[in-house]
Order: structure tokens, then sequence, then C-alpha cells
């Protein structure tokens, strides 16, 4: 599944895994990415979106 929002571009961000005694470890946050129907230039689309895209109303989602 493609990670990446279609309208804003969110994409995975990485970091360290902080341990207790203070060990890092690699590590991924995801975005929240969701496979929607939406209309876009007056065509019905499926394209992957983040939730803060589809609360916002940047995209007009196909009922």
């Amino acid at each position: 599944m493609a990670r990446i929002c279609g309208i804003c571009g969110k994409k995975p961000i990485t970091g360290h895994r902080v341990s207790h005694s203070n060990r890092k470890t690699k590590r991924r946050w995801l975005p929240n990415i969701h496979k929607t129907r939406v209309l876009i230039d007056k065509t019905i689309k499926y394209i992957y979106v983040c939730t803060r895209c589809l609360r916002s109303g940047k995209v007009q989602k196909v009922v």
C-alpha cells in the first residue's frame, strides 16, 4: 500500500525508539492513510488520502 497522501504529500517519518536504559533503535511513524473515492476534476478516482485532508474538507468524498 502506498503510504503517501495524494493531496498533501504526507508520508512516513523516522526516528528512534528509546528504551528505559536510553538505547535507541530505528522506528517509523506511519500516517493514517485510507484509499478513498474522491471527486477530482468532475471524475471519480480512487486515491490514498490522509484523514486530516478528509476531515478538513480538502477533498470531496463520493458517497
